[in-house]
């Protein structure tokens, strides 16, 4: 297989990403389409990323809809046989999608790929469900369990139900959930090694004012998501024994950073909250306030 401006779409999901989506552009050969799927209604940035890029299509959901629903509207809106999902944080070399391409030919079958991130060697962007598989990195490539949702090439023909990211959820572990619905179809997901990129983490909404609302946000999102994904593909018992804990914990944290009037209490309140909302069947309704 190899990948052309014909058969490939780089998708960039984004909000409030104006200062840093373009380092992430214009690492990209400009010779390939690509579709950035914005979860607003900002029509001055879709103004202005289209006439700086001619290989750049903005695409305005009109509010924050959330990493799932934008990068399922990007593939719905792709002609091609396969898309690339990267966040706007993320910057490619001068070869990654050559060598991409190179090392994929040798490789039939696949419904995911992924480069490998070099930015950060302590947690990798990729990995196995059993814990116990510590594989080493190798230099060909490397067929895994999961890869994070910062980079993902997507072979759409693999997804003959179109069913890509979960919806129900607004933010993390879209990734995990597809990767394991992918293994359970009997996919392949692959690491490639000598294809690289560089992903400077936390930075998709880069203002400063966002910050704070930014935080709580993950902190509530990410204990959401981490009971949803788990009662999901395990059941709700299981999902119950690997919160339980942080739930009561935060509850107590809470409660003793209240008495002491830190602004740390606010944090708590969110886990507290993402995780009861998640355990009661609540949607994953949680946004970030912008004056």
């Amino acid at each position: 297989m190899l990948l052309s401006e014909k058969n490939l779409t780089i998708i960039i999901a984004t909000f409030k990403s104006e200062k840093i989506v373009e380092d992430c552009i214009l690492s990209i050969d400009e010779k390939y389409p690509i579709i950035v799927v914005e979860n607003s209604d900002n029509i001055s940035f879709k103004k202005n990323i289209e006439g700086k890029f001619k290989n750049v299509t903005c695409h305005l959901l009109g509010k924050n809809l959330g990493y799932g629903k934008a990068n399922n509207a990007g593939i719905r809106l792709a002609n091609t046989n396969f898309v690339y999902i990267i966040n706007p944080d993320v910057t490619l070399e001068k070869e990654t999608i050559h060598n991409l391409s190179s090392e994929l030919q040798n490789i039939k079958d696949f419904s995911i790929a992924s480069p490998l991130e070099t930015t950060n060697i302590k947690n990798r962007n990729f990995g196995f469900f059993n814990k116990n598989n510590r594989e080493e990195i190798a230099q060909t490539p490397m067929e895994v369990d999961y890869v994070d949702g910062f980079s993902m090439l997507i072979n759409k023909s693999k997804f003959e139900d179109n069913n890509f990211f979960d919806e129900n959820i607004f933010m993390y572990l879209e990734n995990n959930d597809l990767c394991k619905r992918v293994l359970k179809k009997r996919g392949k997901i692959f690491l490639i090694p000598k294809s690289r990129i560089k992903h400077l983490g936390g930075k998709s909404s880069y203002q400063d004012e966002l910050i704070r609302e930014v935080e709580l946000s993950r902190n509530w999102h990410w204990m959401w998501s981490t009971f949803y994904f788990n009662k999901k593909h395990y059941g709700y018992f299981f999902a119950l024994s690997k919160t339980y804990i942080i739930f009561f914990k935060a509850i107590i944290k809470f409660l003793f950073y209240l008495i002491l009037f830190n602004e740390k209490k606010e944090i708590y309140k969110m886990r507290f909250s993402g995780l009861f909302n998640s355990m009661t069947g609540k949607s994953s309704w949680y946004r970030i306030k912008i004056k």
